[in-house]
Parts: structure tokens; sequence; C-alpha cells
């Protein structure tokens, strides 16, 4: 364990001196010898190294969100020990969160070989002397090898805050263990070899606010030589079928790769386990020696026979106990397991209801309690916890990825976690779940779709389903199976920091672009299931957390995202439970609630936490809709359930929970739910159900068979085939809301002025849950920005690019400027937290120059609308570009006509933030454009007024009569009414014709075709 020196407080006059002093006192507090080198000094904390991101050398903090990450300073103070400033930081933390120091990637890594340990001034901030290991646990990290410090090694130990004042922590190199956790690619040679050390990081405690300081980090004393060396084995778990050999490779690894300098002796014996020697297995015992001179790496195979007795079995474990002279141990005692075999639920032939019967009537309370627990894979003390609580299911948070974030890395990552799961006595494979909400967005290199708000602009089932598909056979190539998508939540108010995630503000446009299901889990049988480019899905977040009301947050400093929606019986049938109906058709596998808390207007209960809604969950959800997936929790929600832990877990299963998604908490819910049945507070019939549910899926994917990546699809991520999805659903997201004198499409002849924030900033066009949970600008993954598409597009065009519009505006034919928003998730992005819907003074500023200097085309890009009619009577053509995702390319396409524009407003866009909200079919309608406007370029609108208008009404009513309400060519004919609507509207939108010209959408996608020709009639006749 680090061990901690308590410093003397004393006056200001000897603090000072202190500074002075520090290096000679530290080396007698530590007893350090005359052949000792010299303390190094890492981070004296005055200024030279400056709080930056890596690839430069900096100081940067980081945690499970925006709130979750510390606040850091440089502060001088009289009592700092060394110089004159220190660093002082405050957090608080419910998740993980901490800071890290990282060396210049394009400078070489330090050599700390030499030195025996690390250690640092520390501010303790206990008011009285605790004993030792009483206070805040604070992780110390080392970033060991690698490329770099974002791809390196971590090895981990901690310290106790014991103390009031000043002390000095002392932590030995040989107190550090490799993070058997957090190593997703396996680690680079699991040595802590310190001779290429890119850095350390911090991890604070979390449940509390808290505050520290700290100075004065060196290397100190020398080396221990029994350092060199340690002994490792390839694997923790050694699966073998009944009667075959399992082969146990150890081997000795150096610091620096140098031959082992004295030998090293391993023994070995089987003992232990629930195995039976002799019966199971033929023990073994004996000596391996690696001789002085060994080459690091050098590997030896220590064989373990099972024996066949022909008897069904669960599977039983042998493990290998390893004693070492010479070098460091492994990290864990490797376990042989003979695999589970001849049982009825691992013949794939049987009925998957039988074969659920068979293994729920097997296992324990605890095991099903383990099924029934979600954890996140950072929050993983040890991965041995896996089989230890026989977790069911692990998943990746926004932004929670393997080093390097690569496609490979994911895939070895999660076969890491599932051959622990093999370790149980049952063998129970783990799902693993990721939110791949636009595309495997959290993988460097994948293809990133347009937003959901997108996919619902572009009108077209057949492309909602292309995009699934893709997303579907990319996460399932990293050897992920579950998917948490799609959203089917119906935006209300775009006030919401999630509204883009939803397909637009109509349940009757949603339920049509939930062909996403289709092409994400196959046949709505589950039979496609298994396939290596199908994943199970969710439907989120049920139910009303698009319909919050603003101001009714109750979530830290959300204004609206978490709230409550307060709606009419019918209301909430119309809108909200609709499109979860039809997700249930389609065969949803599994269900997550909303945050959001439920009040049906004049039934007298109040408002209730979903999590905590019986009505809805059992009643609605799974009695009437008959759903027979499983539901999964929101990450940490239940605790949003008022009561204390044991209340939250018994209301939340008993609501219809299946399975919580903790996910730093497994330990603490494992626990908890065992004893709320125990007490009878949760009957043992619920508890058989979820698993029940659970296991059904586990089946239908095949994870029993295959519980490990099917890799063979790995090359089509981020595949030109697949980007050319992606682009298709970009261009088709394109809504054109204006084109005066025919500015769009572009022509290559034309010399173009290309300015604004988000025309050459990739993270920006891609938005929030990309490669991290808030997103970020900047060139964040793969891909090619609006600019980039534009210069492909029209190579030999003439094209003059300005962020800023401040280089010289004249010789140009036309301009583009591309604004809109910056990323961000959830309540980070509500309106009044931070946030607004206006544009930047920056982009306003670019739009007045270019605009007053030439024909211009205004390009938005955000994931709701933004307010620009103060603007619209300058600008020329003007674009809702949403959040397209990584395919500039697309939106290229349409700007020089190589794809027509055809998108539609998913959403009314508002005259005014006041007006919100405001949706079709509401009573007030008098928006800037209706729901459902959309200029093309791909035909000209019909002519001959009203007596083309009647044609279409009686080719409607015939279309309608044979059944054919939702044919192309219905959608057709209501395409050609909406084009002569908007023609003799323009730019002159009233509340009179937007009102029936929104509606007429609504009608079209609910199979009124009639109605719809209808409707556009009553507008054209209005306009």
């Amino acid at each position: 364990m680090p061990r901690t020196r308590l410093r003397t407080r004393t006056g200001t006059a000897v603090l000072a001196a202190t500074a002075v002093l520090t290096g000679l006192l530290a080396g007698a507090a530590s007893g350090v010898a005359a052949d000792d080198p010299a303390p190094v000094l890492v981070d004296r904390f005055e200024g030279e190294i400056p709080f930056a991101n890596p690839p430069a050398e900096g100081i940067f903090t980081w945690g499970s969100d925006a709130d979750d990450q510390p606040k850091l300073e440089l502060k001088e103070r009289a009592d700092a020990p060394e110089g004159s400033k220190v660093l002082e930081g405050a957090y608080d933390i419910s998740g993980w969160g901490g800071l890290t120091h990282d060396f210049a990637f394009d400078k070489p890594a330090h050599d700390w070989t030499a030195h025996k340990g690390i250690r640092f001034w520390w501010y303790g901030q206990n008011t009285a002397p605790l004993p030792p290991g009483s206070g805040k646990r604070v992780n110390f990290e080392l970033k060991d090898g690698g490329a770099n410090g974002e791809a390196s090694e971590l090895w981990t130990t901690s310290f106790t805050d014991d103390w009031e004042g000043w002390h000095l922590v002392e932590i030995p190199f040989a107190d550090f263990q490799y993070r058997a956790d957090y190593q997703p690619v396996g680690g680079i040679d699991q040595v802590l070899g310190l001779n290429e050390m890119w850095g350390y990081a911090l991890t604070l405690p979390p449940g509390a606010p808290g505050k520290f300081a700290m100075d004065g980090v060196e290397l100190y004393g020398k080396a221990d030589p029994a350092l060199k060396a340690k002994v490792l084995s390839d694997a923790a778990v050694y699966p073998v079928d009944e009667g075959g050999t399992a082969q146990v490779k150890i081997s000795v690894a150096t610091t620096g790769s140098g031959p082992v300098d004295e030998p090293v002796t391993v023994a070995y014996t089987t003992e232990g386990g629930t195995a039976e020697p002799g019966r199971d297995y033929e023990p073994v015992s004996g000596t391996v020696t690696f001789p002085a001179g060994t080459a690091s790496g050098t590997s030896k195979i220590l064989a373990v026979a099972t024996t066949k007795d022909r008897t069904a079995e669960s599977a039983e474990t042998i493990p290998l106990r390893l004693t070492v002279t010479g070098a460091k141990p492994p990290a864990e005692t490797p376990q042989v397991v003979v695999d589970a075999h001849g049982l009825p639920y691992l013949d794939a032939r049987i009925p998957v209801k039988k074969r659920v019967a068979d293994l729920l009537s097997r296992m324990s309370l605890a095991e099903k309690a383990g099924q029934m627990t979600q954890a996140e894979r950072n929050a993983l003390k040890s991965q041995g916890d896996i089989a230890s609580y026989a977790l069911g299911s692990l998943l990746s948070g926004g932004g929670s990825v393997p080093t390097p974030n690569a496609p490979e890395a994911w895939a070895k990552m999660v076969d890491a976690y599932q051959l622990r799961a093999q370790a149980t006595r049952f063998q129970i494979p783990l799902i693993y779940g990721v939110d791949a909400v636009h595309g495997h967005n959290n993988v460097i290199g994948s293809t990133i779709m347009p937003h959901n708000i997108g996919i619902g602009a572009t009108r077209d089932p057949a492309v909602a389903q292309k995009t699934g598909a893709v997303t579907a056979k990319e996460v399932r190539a990293t050897g992920i199976p579950w998917d948490f998508a799609p959203c089917l939540c119906v935006t209300r108010d775009e006030r919401w920091g999630r509204s883009y995630e939803a397909f637009g503000e109509d349940p009757a446009l949603v339920t049509a672009m939930e062909t996403v299901i289709r092409g994400m889990q196959g046949s709505p049988s589950g039979k496609d299931l298994d396939r290596n480019d199908k994943v199970l899905t969710s439907a989120k977040h049920f139910v009303g957390d698009g319909g919050t009301e603003f101001g009714s947050s109750s979530a830290g400093s959300y204004t609206i995202d978490q709230g409550i929606t307060k709606v009419t019986r019918q209301e909430l049938e119309a809108v909200h439970l609709a499109p979860f109906a039809e997700a249930v058709k389609r065969g949803a596998g599994t269900v997550m609630p909303s945050y959001s808390s439920l009040d049906i207007l004049g039934d007298a209960e109040g408002p209730v936490k979903m999590h905590a809604n019986a009505a809805m969950i059992n009643g609605v959800l799974k009695d009437r809709m008959g759903f027979k997936g499983f539901v999964i929790s929101d990450w940490q929600a239940i605790d949003q359930i008022p009561g204390d832990y044991p209340s939250d877990v018994r209301t939340s299963i008993n609501a219809g929970l299946d399975m919580i998604m903790v996910p730093t908490a497994y330990p603490d819910f494992h626990r908890t739910l065992q004893d709320e049945v125990k007490a009878g507070r949760i009957s043992e019939a619920r508890i058989d159900d979820a698993v029940s549910r659970i296991l059904t899926q586990k089946f239908a994917l095949g994870l029993f068979e295959k519980p490990y990546a099917d890799t063979s699809n790995l090359s089509k991520i981020g595949s030109a085939e697949h980007r050319a999805v992606a682009r298709e659903a970009a261009a088709k997201s394109q809504v054109l809301l204006k084109n005066d004198s025919a500015v769009l499409p572009l022509k290559p002849s034309q010399k173009v002025y290309v300015a604004g924030s988000n025309a050459d900033d990739l993270g920006n066009q891609a938005g929030g849950w990309t490669i991290s949970w808030q997103g970020s600008s900047g060139k964040i993954t793969t891909g090619t920005t609006v600019l980039e598409g534009m210069k492909k597009a029209a190579p030999d065009a003439a094209l003059t690019y300005s962020k800023d519009a401040s280089a010289p505006t004249d010789g140009h034919d036309v301009g583009v400027v591309v604004v809109g928003e910056t990323p961000y998730a959830e309540g980070f992005g509500d309106v009044g937290n931070g946030h607004d819907l206006e544009l930047t003074a920056a982009d306003k500023a670019a739009v007045d120059k270019v605009c007053a200097a030439m024909k211009c085309a205004v390009l938005i890009v955000s994931g709701r609308p933004q307010l620009i009619g103060d603007r619209l009577g300058d600008i020329d053509a003007l674009v809702a570009s949403w959040l397209p995702g990584t395919e500039g390319d697309g939106v290229a396409d349409v700007l020089y006509g190589k794809r027509a524009f055809t998108g539609q407003l998913p959403v009314t866009w508002p005259r005014s933030e006041a007006q919100l909200p405001v949706n079709v079919g509401d009573r007030a309608y008098d928006p800037q454009y209706p729901y459902g406007w959309g200029l093309t370029t791909l035909s000209r609108p019909p002519s001959g007024g009203e007596h083309t208008l009647r044609a279409i009404a009686l080719a409607a009513k015939l279309l309608q009569a044979t059944g054919r309400a939702d044919s192309p060519e219905a959608r057709a004919l209501v395409s050609q009414a909406r084009l002569m609507v908007q023609a003799k509207i323009g730019q002159h939108v009233t509340a009179a014709s937007a009102k029936p010209f929104a509606q007429a959408d609504h009608l079209l996608l609910g199979g009124d075709v009639t109605g719809a020709v209808a409707s556009l009639t009553v507008a054209y006749r209005l306009a």
C-alpha cells in the first residue's frame, strides 16, 4: 500500500522555507541512501505544464459526464511545499471523474526505470486525524508503454486521505497493479516497464463534493532489481471440453524487454475450485524455471488434463496456483474451466422456451440476480467480478471506449469480458450493450449516420431501414449484440436537448420510420437475431420523454430533460404510446423506460417516475401491448425514484423492469435485490419472469453457441459501401426551405465563397453521441465535412473558404454560409441550460457579410430549428441540414444538383422561442415554416391550379378505394399537390395556410391520402 508521511503544520515562514528544502527533507524522510539517484520533478504546478488536451503535453480532466469532471486551477499559496503555486481542484462526482497529465505524443516517452517510486504532496481535507485507511480513497494510475498516453497500459494503486494539511504520499512502483478491468486489447506486454512512461492520472472519490490540492510530483529512490521481471499467464480463464487438456501458457517478461537477470522459478499446483481432483481432472504440480539470461517473452506450457465421465454437468473450475520466486507473480490465479455439458439448455435443437425453463430451474437466487444486473465496464473493480456476481450484462456508456478506439480493439475487449462469463456454473454469456444511436457512434472510423431528426426529414422508410442494417452490421462485427436504439420519442418542444434523437414531432412520422427496427433486428419473429449482421434493439424511452414540460425538470441544471410529461390519456395514447405499439409489432427485443415522469391529467395521481410506473410498464407495455422482450432501465435511473435504495430496487422491479443499468453500484444492487426477495417484498415469480425474458433474448441471439465476436464483417466498418448509405441518407435529409432566384443547385462554373462555423467541422456536423457522450468539435473521426464534400463534388470550381468571412468577398458569384450548433447531448443541450435557439454572434456576422455581398445560400447544421426569421429577407436560399453525420458528400450532392432536394421538415420551424411548444395539429399554429415543408429541385410544381388539384383528388380517391393509400403512387400524388401549395405560398406563410398544410402530411403518413389532398386544397385556397 502507498505510505503517507504527515508534514507538521507550522507558521508561514517555515512553510515558505520548506519550498527551498523540500528535496533534502523528502530525502531524509524517505531514508535515501547515498547511492540513490537524485529525485526528479515531474510536476511543479508552476505553470510550466499547461491545461491542454492530448496530443499536446498537458493536464486535463475527464468524467462520466460533464458534471463529473473536476474543476482545476493553479493557485498561489504561501504554504506551497514546492515553488509558489499548487494544483487545486474541486469535484462532485456521481459516476467517475479525475485528472490526467499526459506527456507530449510527438516526443519520446519518459524513462523512470532508475527510480523506486513516485511521490507528491497532498493537502489532506480531514478536520481530525483518522485511522490509516479510513479516509476517502483516491486512485493513482500510471500510463506505461504503447504509442502514447491514450494508447498505453494502465497500472493502478490507491491511497487514502486520512490527514489534515500537507503530507507526502510515497508510492513504490511495486504497489501498482495491472488494470485488469481496462486493458481491452490484452495490454502491450503486461509488464510495468517504466522505460516508456506517458504520464499519470488520479481518479477522485465519488458520492460527495470534495476539494484537493497537490504539489511537487517527483520520482524518488533507487529501483528495486526484483521489479524487473514478471510472470504472466496469457489468459485468466481457460475453458476446455470435458476430457480435453487445457494449455496454460506462462511467460516471463522484463522491464525494457531485456533478458532475465536472475533465475525465475514458478511452482504450480491445481487446488481448490469446484472440480473434483481425480474424478474431473488429473491433479498436476511441479516447478518450472526460467534461468538467468532467459529472453523476455519466453513461455512455457502447463498442461491440465480433464477426464470424461459422460455425466451431464454444469461447468467446474480448476484454479492453477502459481508461486513465483525472483519476479512478480500474475495478478490473478489462472482458472481452467471444464465446460458445462449434456444439460438440456445447451441443446440448440430444443425450443427456446424449454431451454429457458431448464436453465432457470437450475439457477440460484444469486445467479438470477446477476442476470438482472448490468454494470458499466469501467466500473468493474475486477474483471473477475463478472463471474463472482454472475453478471448478465455489461455496457459501454457514451465515450467508454477501448484503447486504442478501433474496431478490432472493441471485438477483443468484448471477447475478454465474455471469456470471464465462462467461469460461471452455467456459462451464461453476457449481453453487451452500447448506445449506437446513429451508427456505431462510439467507434472511431465507423459510419456515422444522420441523427434521427434527419432520418425523419427524408420521409423515406427504406432509407431508415438501410441505416439500421448498416449500424447493426458494424455493431455486431465488434462483438456487441445489443443496441440501445432506436429512440421512439416524439419531440414536442425543441427546447429539449434530446430533440434530435427523435424522428419528428408527429407520431405518424415516428411510426413510419420504425423500419429501422427491421434493418437492425430482421424479422419481427426474432429468427434473424443470431445472424452476424443483426442486433437486439431497444425501443426508448418509454413513455413520453419528448413531451416533458419546460421548467419541470429537477435533474441538476436541466430545464426540460427528465422533467414531467403532462398529458390527457387521449394525448398519451395518440402521441406517445403509438410508436411503442408499433415497435412491439415489429419485434423490438427490449424497451428502455424514460427518466421522465408521467402525469396523466384528470387521474388525480400526480407525476409518477416512469421507472416506477407499473401501470404503464406492466399494464400497458407487457399486458396490453403483449411485449415479450425485457425491460432495461436507463443509466442509474432507479436512483431517481423517491425513497431509499431498497425501495428503489423493489419499486422498479415490481413495476416491471427486468434488468437494471446500475451502472457503478453493481455489488449493492446484486445484494439488495436478493435481500428484497428473501424478505418477500419481491416475489420469486417476478424474478423468474424477468430472468426468463433476459435468457430468451440471449438464446435468440445465439450467444450460448457463439458468445465471441464474429469478426468477418470488421472490414465493413466505415467501408465505402456503408458510407454510401450514410451519404444517401444525408442527401435526402436536406430540407430546402427557401430558394429564391433558383440559387440552388450550384453550378460548377460558379465562383463560390464558403463561410461559417460548420462548413469545415466534422464533429459539429455529427453532433452529440459521437465518439464521446456529448460529442465535440473538430476532426474527431473519419469522414468528410461539407466543405470537403463541395471540393470533391466540383473539383474544378473556384472556391474560397473563410470560416469567419474575413477574406475579401469581391469577385464571387454565390456564397454558401454553413452555420448552426456545436455538439451536446441530453439535458446539457436544454435551452436555458447554456443553450438557446439563436445563431452565435460569429455566425450571424458571417451570414450578414456574405449575404450583403452576393447571392447566398445558408445551411443550418443543427439538431433543431434555429431562429432565422430576422435574416430571411437577406437570404436567397435556406437549408435545414440537421446533423448529417460523417458524410458531408451527401450535403454537397444536393448543393451541386447531383441529387435533388427532397427532404421535408420533421418538426415545425418556429418564428420565435416564445412560440414553443408548437406542433402539427395545434389549435394556434403560426410558424415560420410548417411541419412537412420542403421545396424540391427535382421538378417544377404542376400548373393548372384548382383544376389540377381536383384531378389529383380523384386519383387519390381511387388509390384509397383500392387499398393503395400507402403506395409510392399515393405519396407522389400528394407530393405534387404539396409543391403546388408551396409555390403559391412562397415565403408568405400564414397561420391560415400553415395549419392545413401541416395537417396534410400527418394524414398522408396515417394512410389517409384523400384527406391529405383535401387538406392541401384548403391550404391552397387560403394561401
